[in-house]
């Protein structure tokens, strides 16, 4: 729910930090100064104005002005920043406020000014849990820190300072009454002292840090000013950030022609597969197929008797949503295998399609769910000129819509019980953007760790709106640039603008339904460019099986595959010549192996005088772990050119020499200066990935 406009009157106080918070014990009290108690009774006319005393403005991160969560993950730290200013000379003292949504007190965490002249504040917080989040800013006037500076100020004028020492001790009272614990017998003492000493000596005393430091834990806050929002962020689990997934259709990993594959022949792929270096499976969906107008091999209208038909028309007469197809296995079948998938170190991702087959129980059950035409038949789904008379819609709008959302979240939990924690949503942007806002925050709120994929390829502003209502992963345009220039500015928009605050990109090479021109005609040096683009410039990419035998074969004409298995059982040959599983196990190896491939928003490009060579880079805050991509966009003619590393970001100088590790061949190279020379040849090394040594650096 967005949080309430506070605006208008003074926010109430934070409560007292938990006992075991490690934020300073910043506590408000009912003790306040004389310049406090003016400010309190100036409130009633104060609050007719719209402007506030301390103003707090520019707050980020935040998305569409607060209205959606951002999105980290659990480890992560949140960078705060905002601008925060009153009138005059005054100092001011500021602090993040943050809790689980299921919390009520809050905790906090100081900020400090970073750019004076722009007001600017920074602060960050660690993300421990995977958790929602609520965050804003609070700031107060620091009474002591302006006496501070005006007495610091007067005293090297050589002006008399007696009265403002008086001021100061009053200050130290005030605080010593609020004070807890040791802090307030050092106040008191101090208090103490203050009586026997002159004014030079309570003024050096008044001024010490130690005194400063205990003023500064206990302040007057009963003034406080608080941001007129709380806003959110969601912390999912690490999966949701850096990942590698693998796509199949489970009824075509066996070995026998024309008869479907079961979970066990599934579950005796799964140590290839992981020794690819994969770590999610996502199984196409499993359920019943109906048998009404179902699709035959090509996507064609007559179906023969052995033609298995499209997964996605989901139902029949064995069940449909919660059910599984029974040539599969049963129930307990599909949970050992998610079994074994966790045995090796992986996870199942299912597919959540919310469509029908005309056959599907729902249709005889609720057929108040779906829209029927003026001839009393059934809508089936359409998408001029094409037709899906194998698939009907459900109606979110129809008259008893809550009852069909809540059947949609029972499915969801259903297998959520099953053990999938990561849902691949099939075209979400064809349903209602509340229904995905609401169900998604339902299981998230007992199921934290659960994961969405968008699939949606749609226009930009819904596919975005996907991401900022809770998907924690976004299909994108990645499939369809290919040029150094468009890559370029696609990439950094995604990853060096507010984007980044919501979306988590996951390029997939290829899909079922997306068999793009580059690899139809590119063979295998366009799956290997592919491959590594989308492997390292993002931190979370997948493959459709097939892949790694560079099976892209089209129907002319078409960004589809000629004989899919979405229509057939296929019986594929894991070993066939030329497939490319070594290359696919290495760069699996070599993302592992180097944590600057765990981020996305580390993502930079630099300069190459080639317009097919791509140049880019991604590093560790440290600089420990830093590597350099170059890939030759072009998979048919070799490509050379010099390549610029940005010496200053890498912590070198111009002089400065460095080992260049080039992670396929191996080689170590050692070199200076920025410009380096390179050929890839699509054929022998259509892509290089350098990792950086400085030489000194110990650990590597």
């Amino acid at each position: 729910m967005p949080p309430k406009d506070e605006a208008a009157s003074p926010p109430a106080t934070p409560s007292q930090p938990a006992a075991d918070d490690d934020a300073a014990p910043h506590r408000h009290h009912k003790d306040e100064s004389a310049r406090g108690r003016a400010h309190r009774l100036f409130l009633p006319l104060a609050e007719k104005a719209r402007s506030r005393s301390i103003v707090i403005q520019n707050v980020q991160p935040q998305v569409n002005c607060g209205r959606y969560p951002v999105k980290r993950e659990v480890g992560d730290t949140l960078h705060v920043t905002a601008e925060i200013f009153r009138e005059g000379h005054d100092k001011l003292s500021a602090v993040i406020l943050y809790r689980r949504i299921s919390e009520s007190q809050w905790r906090e965490s100081p900020m400090r000014e970073v750019n004076f002249g722009l007001a600017e504040w920074a602060g960050s917080i660690a993300l421990y849990e995977n958790a929602r989040y609520l965050f804003t800013v609070e700031a107060w006037t620091d009474l002591f820190a302006s006496w501070c500076d005006e007495v610091e100020k007067k005293l090297g004028a050589g002006q008399n300072v007696h009265l403002e020492l008086v001021e100061g001790r009053e200050l130290v009272e005030e605080a010593a009454a609020r004070a807890q614990g040791d802090d307030a017998k050092r106040l008191q003492a101090v208090l103490d002292a203050f009586k026997a000493l002159d004014d030079g000596a309570r003024a050096s005393l008044l001024l010490g840090q130690d005194v400063r430091a205990m003023m500064a834990r206990w302040p007057d806050r009963s003034t406080a000013i608080r941001y007129d929002k709380e806003l959110e962020v969601m912390v999912d689990r690490l999966q949701a950030r850096y990942a590698a997934w693998y796509e199949m259709f489970p009824r075509s990993q066996g070995q026998i022609p024309g008869r479907s594959a079961t979970f066990a022949d599934c579950e005796a792929r799964l140590p290839e597969v992981r020794r690819m270096g994969f770590d999610v499976v996502y199984f196409v969906p499993i359920h019943p197929i109906g048998r009404t107008f179902r699709k035959g091999r090509n996507n064609t209208l007559n179906a023969g008797p052995d033609d298995p038909g499209s997964p996605y028309a989901i139902g029949g007469p064995e069940g449909g949503h919660t059910a599984i197809h029974p040539e599969l296995g049963t129930l307990e079948d599909f949970r050992r295998f998610v079994a074994a998938c966790h045995a090796q170190g992986m996870e199942v991702a299912l597919d959540f399609a919310v469509q029908c087959s005309p056959d599907h129980p729902w249709i005889k059950d609720h057929p108040e769910w779906f829209l029927f035409r003026a001839d009393g038949s059934i809508k089936y789904a359409e998408n001029p000129p094409k037709k899906y008379q194998d698939i009907v819609n459900v109606d979110f709008y129809c008259t008893d819509w809550q009852s069909l959302w809540e059947e949609l979240l029972f499915v969801v939990n259903f297998w959520v019980d099953q053990g999938v924690k990561i849902f691949r949503v099939d075209n979400p942007h064809t349903k209602p953007v509340p229904f995905w806002e609401w169900l998604i925050r339902e299981v998230q709120e007992k199921h934290p760790d659960v994961i969405f994929l968008a699939e949606a390829f749609t226009r930009p502003p819904m596919l975005k709106m996907m991401a900022k209502i809770g998907f924690g992963q976004s299909y994108t345009y990645f499939t369809w640039r290919h040029g150094k220039q468009e890559l370029t500015e696609y990439l950094t928009e995604l990853t060096q603008t507010d984007v980044k605050e919501y979306l988590r990109p996951n390029f997939f090479t290829n899909t079922p339904d997306i068999n793009p021109p580059y690899l139809q005609t590119g063979g295998r040096p366009a799956h290997q460019i592919r491959l590594v683009l989308a492997a390292t410039l993002s931190s979370v990419y997948g493959m459709y099986n097939g892949f790694e035998l560079c099976e892209a074969t089209p129907i002319p004409g078409k960004e589809e595959y000629l004989n899919s298995e979405k229509y057939e059982y296929k019986v594929w040959d894991w070993d066939q010549p030329g497939n490319i599983k070594d290359y696919i196990t290495r760069i699996n190896q070599i993302r592992r192996d180097n944590p600057a491939l765990h981020e996305l928003d580390n993502l930079r490009f630099y300069p190459s005088t080639s317009d097919n060579i791509l140049f880019y880079g991604k590093m560790t805050p440290d600089r420990r772990n830093m590597l350099f991509i170059a890939v030759n966009l072009d998979p048919f003619v070799a490509n050379d050119g010099f390549v610029s590393f940005p010496l200053e970001e890498m912590g070198l100088g111009p002089r400065d020499r460095f080992i260049a590790e080039e992670l396929f061949s191996f080689r170590r190279l050692e070199w200076q200066g920025a410009k380096h020379w390179i050929r890839l040849d699509p054929y022998v090394n259509p892509c290089e990935i350098f990792r950086i040594t400085r030489i000194g650096d110990v650990g590597w």
